[in-house]
């Protein structure tokens, strides 16, 4: 395997898609290192190495760096509307120091290869699978306009990094994702984990921001893993690849699926289009990730789903 043996450090390791990567490498056989500031670690293994440190401190970032080969950065902080309503500069701010301070301490300290995010709140709108290529085709939806337009930058960023040095940047533009370890805080959750929490508890009318009609790609987040590992082997040049499920589906039909297999699909599903929805489509071309990397999702959205609402069940329970 690619990655046995390799020496690879998971910023946001012990958060919800960091815990996920961590997992995909121990089983192929790579040497972890995670860095813990306030978060603990969610899963217990004596082959992760734990580090103390605080991203925002490039000396931290240079001593999380040492020895390292690969860096896969999941830390930042992501854009929900409990958090952007009280303080919209947060999520921005963040990626920003995190992503410039973890990209030079990487290239300080030689590493080979690092794996960033841009996100499909990047692309300007469109109402076809949106392609790699149109990013820049246009401005991003204007309720995206500041976090899209910070990811837009970090790929800035990571382009001048990789035109300077010799780090294979992977650069990945993921749809939304969901899973176990999701974030399922009333506040700051975003779509199916706020869903899948309000089902479990059998909310009753059961209230959607929105029509139902928003179209949107949602990728389970063992799917995402798999393609970005995919990247960081195969497609480490800086070109971003879409990682994304191919599928679209209406946040009606999501609701659906996920009160059934909460088994609470008696509940009264009323739509609140006075309240603030995103962009109304988000559709992705994959074909660019299928054709360079072999890359397909394995995980049906009524399957991850289903998985994940008995996942979060059992964490209420326990």
């Amino acid at each position: 395997m690619f990655f046995s043996g390799k020496r690879v450090l998971v910023t946001g390791g012990s958060g919800f898609v960091g815990t996920h990567f961590v997992q995909a490498l121990l089983e192929q056989g790579a040497r972890i290192r995670v860095p813990i500031h306030r978060r603990p670690m969610i899963i217990g293994d004596d082959r992760i190495e734990l580090v103390q440190a605080d991203l925002t401190r490039l000396e931290d970032c240079r001593a999380a760096c040492e020895g390292i080969q690969y860096v896969i950065h999941a830390a930042g902080a992501v854009a929900a509307a409990g958090i952007t309503a009280t303080n919209p500069m947060a999520a921005m701010t963040t990626n920003l120091v995190l992503t410039a301070y973890t990209l030079q301490a990487a290239w300080d300290s030689g590493v080979e290869r690092y794996l960033v995010f841009g996100s499909s709140t990047g692309y300007p709108v469109t109402s076809h699978p949106v392609k790699e290529e149109e990013m820049w085709s246009g401005p991003t939806h204007s309720s995206y306009f500041g976090y899209g337009w910070m990811r837009r930058y970090l790929e800035r960023i990571s382009e001048f990094a990789a035109s300077k040095s010799k780090i294979g940047i992977a650069l990945v533009r993921p749809t939304a994702v969901y899973g176990r370890y999701d974030n399922f805080d009333p506040v700051t959750s975003h779509v199916i984990p706020a869903l899948v929490r309000r089902a479990v508890a059998g909310e009753n009318p059961f209230e959607v921001w929105g029509t139902g009609s928003e179209v949107r790609d949602f990728l389970h987040v063992t799917d995402l893993v798999r393609g970005c590992l995919l990247v960081l082997e195969k497609h480490a040049v800086c070109d971003p690849v879409n990682i994304g499920y191919g599928k679209t589906v209406t946040i009606k039909d999501v609701v659906g699926a996920i009160l059934k297999a909460a088994g609470h699909d008696a509940a009264q599903v009323v739509f609140n289009s006075s309240k603030p929805t995103a962009i109304p489509v988000r559709m992705v071309d994959t074909s660019k990730a299928k054709r360079l990397l072999g890359f397909e999702p394995s995980v049906s959205l009524e399957q991850g789903l289903a998985d994940t609402v008995r996942w979060y069940r059992e964490q209420t329970e326990a």
